[in-house]
């Protein structure tokens, strides 16, 4: 359903994806992994459509998204659900309204039906009943399952999660991981799911994909990332300080400013 094709995008004259590629089977929930501004939100933006790419293509449903119109674009997100990193909920909405957004934008929809969606898509993340509570009432981990309620919200066929379990307790990380796999199994949706947490990607993951250098280094099963002889690969999922990967430091300036503009 999702093929990636030789994509590559650079800021601030520093390529971020240089050649990436990969295919996304239907059903599948898909983990890319590697370090912190290495380009994996990116990857992700690309998918929906948020970013377009200097080379390559980017395969959604059998369109390629640099060449639909934007009435095409705007249609094929409602196919697509994206939790963002920090949640990004809207400060003067309410929970009920910030889960509704996206059908209030790009759908014709009775307000008792939005109303029996927006409770539904909380219900499914375990947060009844709060339809009307601020986001400033919630925690940080209630703030991610508001997010990914909203994106449940339009009856996505594909969820993004940008680092879903970052900057929460490793209590909630593994509940964040247990609703993903739930979800997927009851949706039967794609799920793609960007992060350097390793327990996470192996609690989750059908497949595993690294990004180092902008491109795809590596792709198998759980099981067979474990096993890899990769030498970067090796060092990134056994958290190692010695390695490849720290033997030539990266600048990473460019792409630490260009993720904060993206993210």
């Amino acid at each position: 359903m999702i093929e990636i094709k030789n994509v590559t995008k650079s800021f601030a004259g520093r390529k971020v994806l240089d050649g990436a590629s990969l295919i996304i089977p239907d059903g599948m929930t898909y983990v890319i992994i590697g370090r912190s501004g290495c380009g994996k939100s990116v990857l992700l933006k690309h998918i929906e459509g948020i970013l377009k790419p200097e080379s390559g293509e980017v395969i959604v449903n059998g369109h390629n998204i640099s060449k639909i119109s934007e009435n095409e674009l705007n249609e094929l997100r409602m196919k697509i659900g994206f939790v963002f990193q920090g949640g990004a909920l809207f400060d003067s909405l309410t929970v009920g309204e910030n889960v509704g957004f996206g059908l209030i934008e790009h759908d014709h929809i009775g307000n008792q039906e939005l109303l029996e969606r927006v409770e539904e898509s909380l219900s499914m993340v375990g947060l009844s009943g709060i339809v009307n509570v601020m986001p400033s009432e919630l925690s940080g981990g209630m703030k991610k399952r508001v997010s990914l309620a909203r994106a449940l919200c339009i009856n996505p066929q594909i969820i993004l999660y940008d680092e879903p379990t970052t900057g929460v307790d490793p209590i909630t990380a593994d509940s964040i991981n247990e609703l993903i796999k739930s979800l997927h199994d009851k949706l039967s949706v794609i799920s793609i799911v960007v992060t350097h947490d390793m327990k996470s990607a192996y609690k989750i993951a059908d497949r595993i994909a690294m990004l180092y250098r902008g491109k795809i280094i590596a792709e198998g099963t759980p099981e067979q990332i474990q096993q890899s002889n990769h030498p970067v690969v090796h060092q990134f999922i056994n958290g190692l300080a010695q390695g490849p990967i720290t033997e030539t430091v990266e600048p990473k300036s460019v792409l630490d400013r260009t993720q904060k503009v993206h993210r």
